[in-house]
């Protein structure tokens, strides 16, 4: 089995983890962070531009906004997801609001807004408020 590369979600430090290691709750071997949370992390721009580039596993963004109520609505179903993917897909959420420039450059043009990393490029969007077995479902694929 090989390994996979993560990006610490904390510390955005690069980290090489045994396949057969990604259930096991591995942690960054810098900070010492969960590299596969069970829940979706607040993210900065930084660190989502090098997961997004770097990361072996899929990476599902949430693009959303505290004033917005689907993204409120969606928020616990987003974090059923993450815990239905874990150690097959990392979710992650970045506020618009308070990172403009980065919903800008992801040419993010309504709220919430699902994108799907994958080997360094965005393989699919969906925008709109799903349920937990839309997310699971639509991350997968």
């Amino acid at each position: 089995m090989g390994a996979k590369t993560l990006t610490c979600l904390s510390c955005a430090q690069l980290n090489r983890v045994p396949e057969d290691r990604l259930a096991a709750g591995p942690k960054c071997g810098t900070c010492g962070a969960a590299l596969i949370p069970a829940g979706p992390i607040d993210v900065e721009p930084a660190t989502l531009q090098k997961a997004a580039a770097q990361d072996d596993l899929p990476l599902v963004v949430d693009f959303w906004a505290p004033w917005c109520g689907p993204c409120k609505m969606m928020a616990p179903d987003f974090a059923k997801a993450a815990k239905s993917l874990k150690g097959q897909v990392r979710l992650v959420k970045l506020n618009t609001q308070t990172h403009q420039s980065t919903g800008a450059r992801y040419r993010i043009k309504g709220i919430p807004t699902l994108v799907r990393f994958a080997r360094g490029k965005e393989q699919k969007r969906q925008a709109g408020a799903m349920r937990a077995g839309q997310i699971v479902s639509w991350a997968k694929g």
